[in-house]
């Protein structure tokens, strides 16, 4: 977490991206914290977010991955209906400019020197964070590595989950989400290769927990604004909106470990884990996927096209 935490911000840096941005409403706030202790909270209960439990847990041929993703789907799609109510709408009242300029102006980039400063800071915090993980461990610090990379990428690339189903629902935009199936796709072949070389895929219980909390997550995610890896970049880009977003999916974390002794004998550990491999065997698991994953981009395209059409007409 920390290599992905350090990777945003060398990327964000690199890209003169770093301000310090305060949300302009407190409408902002309580969604960011709100919708922040939706997630978390889901996000815990189905065994993981948008990576663990969608974007890595599909590829790792386990089927709550499909039960979360379906219901993380449903969740984002009411969490739009739920933004789009008046309460959510800005109060900040559009006006024409007739003489083409603008009273508002502000620095909008970091000077160089500041943004060299800030390159370089992160350089050091990764020297740090290499040398105290490698000396601990050499699978930690391959995980540190790993993590650097991700979060470069993630920021770099802007990859955000809800972003990917809000605009999916809202404005019939499908490339995030083609973009996302496809990533998986790939990980699916890539995870099966290491598989039959002998690693053992993370398979958790399809259960109630699924339903619920990645119906919970995907409501959450969307009223926040951010999943899992949105607000983290965006944090780390100084957007302080996604600070609060990730301090209500902390918070929505501890909730579930205040009760999770009490819902997990019921919800949880009762209900068989599902690996596909084993259920269809090797070349089965990995073709129900591919087969799963066609299904999947083939209704982005024809949510798309149903959705202009409806619009226009």
């Amino acid at each position: 977490i920390l290599g992905m935490f350090l990777g945003m911000f060398i990327a964000a840096a690199l890209s003169n991206n770093i301000k310090f941005r305060v949300p302009q409403s407190m409408v902002r706030v309580f969604q960011a914290i709100i919708g922040g202790i939706i997630a978390g909270f889901g996000a815990r209960l189905a065994m993981g977010c948008n990576l663990a439990a969608f974007f890595t847990g599909i590829p790792q041929f386990s089927f709550h991955a499909w039960i979360f993703a379906i219901f993380m789907g449903c969740g984002t799609y009411v969490g739009t209906k739920i933004i789009s109510l008046p309460l959510f709408q800005t109060k900040m009242v559009m006006k024409k400019n007739k003489n083409g300029k603008s009273k508002y102006t502000y620095q909008a980039k970091n000077s160089d020197m500041k943004n060299k400063i800030y390159i370089a800071i992160g350089c050091l915090l990764v020297i740090l964070l290499f040398v105290h993980s490698f000396r601990m461990q050499l699978v930690l610090g391959m995980a540190s590595l790993f993590g650097l990379l991700f979060g470069f990428l993630l920021e770099k690339g802007q990859i955000c989950f809800t972003s990917g189903f809000r605009d999916l629902w809202l404005a019939g935009r499908t490339n995030m989400m083609q973009a996302i199936i496809a990533g998986m796709a790939i990980s699916s072949l890539g995870t099966f290769s290491f598989i039959l070389f002998g690693r053992t895929p993370l398979i958790f219980w399809v259960g109630p927990n699924v339903v619920i909390g990645g119906f919970l997550f995907g409501v959450g995610i969307v009223i926040a604004g951010g999943c899992e890896t949105g607000w983290m970049y965006r944090a780390m880009e100084g957007q302080v909106h996604y600070m609060l977003v990730g301090l209500g999916n902390v918070m929505g974390s501890i909730l579930l470990v205040l009760v999770w002794n009490k819902i997990a004998p019921v919800m949880v550990y009762p209900y068989p884990k599902v690996n596909l491999l084993k259920t269809f065997g090797y070349t089965g698991g990995l073709a129900v996927t591919y087969i799963l994953l066609g299904i999947a981009f083939l209704l982005t395209i024809w949510w798309q096209r149903f959705f202009f059409k409806k619009n226009k007409q």
